[in-house]
């Protein structure tokens, strides 16, 4: 574990475990590399180099005023990489590590990325617009900047409780571990950044990065996503790829990837070695 120092003094602290291929897990909102203990623990068994880290502003990494956006997010990793010299990486995200991997992977230098995997991924956009009708209306994404300003503490007990995990299905079998290293996590970061954040999982437009992307490209949703809501998301960005292949899985939430990591830790493992 360690940290790196960006070109603007922001630390972003990173775990960097094992040796091999590289494999490059980016967290979603408002976590942090915690999220991927399972995901680094199997690649870390099975022969990989598994590298996370804390998005400037979220966990370990400096809680920034400025610079939470998509593009400072893909610039913080080119510096990540940079300083780690990743070769022939494959970058996998989640939620709103989805985005950050699709705008980095089409701003990458040659050799750097051999694959990327967007799991439960914010892009192509999320909010409404004229050209994504289908998208969530601002007023959605307007009450979560309300929700964290007025109680964060409780807002983040209420989103793992209830729809990130599907905890809130008839039949649901609720981890309370679960919810509370979620809390955990968040609250490890810092609010402003948090606040800003929103905006940029949930208004930027990731079609051009899609577009410019060469490598291929494993896009993986749940179609019981109460948080990125399937038909707006992965089947329209495996349109738009080059190289993209879409594995839907029928029932699974948002939080998958910790709810049933045995199914789709394989699936995973899959597509990196084939």
């Amino acid at each position: 574990m360690g940290t790196i120092t960006t070109k603007d003094g922001t630390e972003i602290f990173y775990k960097d475990w094992g040796t091999g291929q590289p494999i490059v897990f980016h967290h979603g909102w408002p976590l942090s590399a915690d999220d991927w203990d399972a995901q680094m623990m199997f690649f870390l068994n099975n022969g990989y180099r598994v590298i996370a880290h804390d998005r400037r502003g979220h966990g370990r990494s400096t809680q920034t005023a400025t610079g939470n956006e998509m593009d400072t997010y893909a610039a913080d990793v080119i510096e990540l990489a940079d300083a780690l010299d990743l070769k022939d990486a494959v970058h996998i995200g989640h939620s709103t590590g989805g985005g950050e991997v699709a705008r980095y992977v089409a701003r990458a230098r040659k050799g750097r990325v051999a694959k990327a995997v967007l799991v439960g991924a914010v892009p192509p956009i999320m909010l409404k617009t004229a050209n994504n009708p289908g998208g969530l209306p601002l007023e959605v994404f307007d009450g979560f900047r309300k929700a964290l300003v007025d109680n964060r503490a409780q807002f983040y007990v209420d989103v793992p409780t209830g729809p990130f995990y599907g905890f809130n299905r008839p039949g649901a079998k609720v981890s309370q571990g679960v919810i509370d290293n979620w809390w955990r996590q968040g609250m490890a970061g810092g609010a402003k950044a948090h606040y800003d954040c929103i905006k940029a999982f949930s208004e930027t437009d990731f079609t051009e990065d899609l577009k410019a992307i060469d490598v291929p490209v494993l896009v993986m949703h749940g179609d019981d996503d109460q948080i990125v809501p399937y038909a707006d998301s992965a089947p329209l960005t495996v349109k738009l790829l080059k190289n993209g292949t879409l594995k839907t899985y029928p029932g699974f939430p948002h939080g998958m990837l910790t709810t049933h990591a045995d199914v789709l830790n394989p699936d995973l493992l899959a597509f990196v070695k084939g």
